[in-house]
């Protein structure tokens, strides 16, 4: 990623770590005497150098190119999750000493050997191998007629196959690089955005969780979108309810400040997780999509048919507008329109796409039963 200007945005969602390897030291801090030893006695095993410092509280491993994957790897085989949590490190690339400044980049050694894992992630996010698919939402009574879209990121591999959003969060989640790849992701959407000239709504999926400081980390984001050119009121910002923090206050604060900027906001999956009507009334959402889980073949189940009908009832109560997702079925499709959900969304409508489609095929289902 570019270097950012001074003040302009939140220097830390902007640099990506780097990765580790090549020749270097490996300095570990660790719990207890218990973890050292056993940690000794690979070393020695392994014939690796290595200094003990600080009373034996801190070791340095001197580690050739060829070595760097295999120890790290192999330290967090030998050592106990705990272990892995408690124990603190830092790799310094060509045995350098470690300065003040270097303190910022001290992190466990199971993030480290996260992120050791994570090579082919930061490799894909360095060389900006990323882009994103639109998936249509269109009204529920005409499916021809678009309100927005879903902006969903996609890696791009090397022989340039998608891939798909779920192992990138989740390899970022472990090596906590999910700020950066949250930051890029939306960045993207709005790249893309901008690049097929789209006009309706624009869904943008972001997890608070990857947000420190609203105010700076939320700057940069409001920043690309003033430089593409695009309305706010274009923008609706989607709060993924796995993602969600403990910390209401927080996602309130994030939210207040997209709000005063004019952006909309969704409540994503709603339906998945036991906080959802707690967050409706302290968030008080624009939209709320329901899941997908609770759509699937909820014509022929009574539990999932009563709990959904129940949601589009409150939500038009309290004037929320409502988006069915994962429709894949006329029968789906023909409930929720009886029952009022105001958007679709779902494979019977449309796949997502490189390209937003243009107008989506009307779909009718009056002749099939009210379930």
């Amino acid at each position: 990623m570019k270097p950012t200007q001074p003040h302009s945005v939140c220097a830390h969602c902007e640099t990506l770590p780097t990765k580790i390897e090549g020749t270097g030291r490996l300095y570990l801090w660790f719990p207890s005497g218990h973890s050292v030893t056993k940690v000794l006695y690979y070393l020695r095993k392994a014939e690796l150098d290595y200094e003990l410092k600080e009373e034996g509280q801190c070791l340095a491993i001197e580690l050739e190119e060829i070595q760097t994957e295999t120890c790290v790897n192999t330290l967090a085989g030998i050592l106990t999750h705990n272990e892995l949590k408690n124990t603190r490190a830092l790799f310094m690339a060509h045995g350098k000493a470690p300065e003040l400044r270097d303190c910022a980049r001290t992190t466990s050694l199971a993030r480290l050997t996260r992120l050791n894992q994570s090579g082919w992630l930061l490799d894909l996010l360095a060389a900006d191998r990323v882009t994103c698919q639109f998936q249509p939402i269109v009204f529920a009574q005409d499916t021809s007629k678009i309100f927005g879209h879903e902006a969903l990121l996609r890696g791009i591999a090397p022989n340039g196959s998608f891939i798909p959003p779920g192992p990138m969060f989740s390899s970022a989640t472990e090596a906590g690089i999910l700020v950066q790849l949250d930051l890029i992701a939306r960045r993207t959407a709005i790249r893309e955005t901008k690049r097929h000239q789209i006009k309706e709504h624009i869904f943008i999926n972001f997890s608070p969780t990857s947000i420190y400081d609203p105010t700076s980390c939320l700057r940069s984001t409001m920043q690309a979108i003033d430089e593409a050119g695009i309305s706010h009121e274009q923008i609706v910002f989607e709060v993924v309810e796995s993602h969600q923090p403990q910390d209401t206050e927080h996602l309130k604060a994030i939210l207040n400040i997209y709000r005063e900027a004019g952006f909309c906001m969704a409540l994503d999956d709603f339906g998945a997780g036991g906080s959802n009507l707690n967050l409706l009334h302290q968030l008080r959402p624009d939209f709320i999509k329901l899941d997908m889980n609770l759509i699937r073949n909820v014509q022929a189940d009574s539990y999932k048919a009563f709990v959904t009908e129940k949601i589009l009832e409150l939500a038009s109560h309290l004037n929320i507008q409502t988006i069915a997702e994962g429709i894949e079925s006329l029968e789906e499709l023909d409930w929720v329109r009886q029952r009022g959900a105001t958007f679709v969304q779902g494979y019977l409508i449309s796949q997502p796409t490189t390209f937003p489609p243009i107008a989506p095929p009307q779909i009718t289902t009056s002749s099939l039963a009210v379930g």
